[in-house]
Order: structure tokens, then sequence, then C-alpha cells
């Protein structure tokens, strides 16, 4: 059901354009099938839709958790437009999965609150490997290339009213 109304939902809506951005993604290590995959997803969006290769800034950190400083040290010390997250945890066992999704999500949370610079939520939180494979390219999709799609949306919106 969702993934319909998702689908709806971006043929609907018209695609800014990536002209003159800059676009910072950090992408976590952990899990690095599933997050290469998002990060693919994300670059080829940006470039369909006119951001230079150029100006998409890629750095990589150890785990999910990390996400929120590397994000931070982007937008602290590049001209990006806006700074795309990309990670994948997966239930295991323990409560470790709650205190790390708990983490991520409070943190970019806070940096969106913090900065003007756009900071867009492209962490998987999932069951099990297969659900993550269905969303970084799979029957779901690429969450990659929607991150992609909301950072260009969003710095639309900014630079509408910014004064």
């Amino acid at each position: 059901m969702s993934t319909l109304l998702e689908k709806t939902r971006k043929e609907n809506a018209p695609l800014p354009s990536g002209k003159d951005k800059i676009i910072g993604i950090v992408v976590s290590e952990w899990n690095a099938p599933v997050t290469e995959s998002l990060l693919k997803g994300a670059t080829d969006t940006l470039i369909a839709a006119g951001v230079k290769e150029d100006d998409i800034i890629v750095e990589y950190v150890p785990g999910s958790v990390e996400l929120t400083y590397g994000a931070k040290v982007l937008v602290e010390g590049t001209l990006a437009h806006a700074i795309i997250v990309l990670g994948c945890v997966i239930q295991g066992d323990t409560r470790h999965f709650d205190y790390v999704c708990d983490s991520v999500t409070q943190g970019v949370t806070n940096l969106n609150l913090r900065y003007d610079t756009p900071f867009i939520f492209g962490v998987l939180t999932t069951d099990n490997l297969e659900q993550a494979e269905a969303r970084a390219g799979g029957t779901h999709g690429n969450k990659g290339e929607d991150c992609a799609i909301a950072a260009l949306k969003i710095i639309a919106l900014q630079e509408k009213y910014t004064i």
C-alpha cells in the first residue's frame, strides 16, 4: 500500500533542478553492500537532476551512529546546499539496534534544528537483510534515490522563502 502511494506522489511532483547545487553525502561503512546501493541511487538521481558529479561530496564513516558527526563536519567544512545521511541498521538479538536507531534519528533531527542546511535522513532500519535489500534497489525501490529527491525539494523550498 505505501509503495503505491509513494509512486503516485513521485509522479505528481516535478523534480527541482540540481543545477549549481552542492550536495554532501555521508555514508556508513557498516552493511556496505546496502549503503553502497543507496549511495548509487542518490548520486545517479542527483546527476540526472543536473548536479555536477564534482559537486557531490561523499564521505564515509564507520557506522550509523557516526553519521551525525560526519554530517556536522560536512556542513561546517563545505558549501553544501544539503547533506544526505545514508546508513543501514538491521535488527539483531540485542537492544543495540534500538540505541543506534534512536541515536542517529535524534542526531539528524538536532542537526536540522541547529543549522540552516537541510539534512536528509536515509537510514534504513529493518528486521533483516532481505528488507534492507528490497529498499536499496530491490522491490521497494531505492531509498537513496528518494533521499536525493527530498534534498532537491527541500533546497527548492528553502530558496523559495529565503529573503
